[in-house]
């Protein structure tokens, strides 16, 4: 399982404009191109999430994810923005790549969970963070999982 086969380019986007939480959550959902009612019902479902226990996971890096019966097949998409956002992370520092993971509740290929340790795994490589600011388009950062081997 590679971690590229999950994305598409057109689930990327290196200019989030979000300025609170709330706002970059709902830029990724709309990333997934969903109805209206299912956005809505996504929102809320990882906020719900949120309330847990924030999903930023430190070093800028935060992994918002659920599952939902808006979705069909696991999905997944990517935000970046440069100058970070309060995320409430484990690490008390701003965010400024969002990985975003929706699975349906159930899952024949179970892959949420072997998905959301790829993303993890790849998260703690010493020079992600850096290279990931550095990507100027979907197709480097699709170049890039592609370079990691996850």
């Amino acid at each position: 399982m590679e971690l590229r086969d999950f994305f598409s380019e057109d689930a990327i986007e290196l200019e989030l404009k979000g300025t609170s939480k709330d706002d970059v959550l709902k830029e990724l959902i709309a990333l997934l191109k969903l109805d209206e009612k299912s956005e809505g019902m996504l929102f809320k479902m990882l906020k719900r999430r949120e309330n847990l226990g924030s999903t930023g996971i430190g070093r800028g890096i935060a992994i918002p994810h659920c599952r939902s019966l808006v979705v069909s097949k696991l999905r997944v998409a990517f935000g970046r923005k440069r100058e970070g956002l309060d995320f409430k992370a484990i690490d008390d520092k701003p965010v400024n790549f969002f990985f975003l993971i929706v699975a349906p509740p159930l899952e024949v290929s179970n892959q949420y969970l072997p998905v959301l340790g790829k993303i993890a795994q790849f998260s703690k490589e010493a020079d992600v963070p850096e290279r990931l600011l550095a990507i100027g388009s979907p197709a480097e950062f699709m170049a890039l999982l592609e370079e990691k081997h996850v």
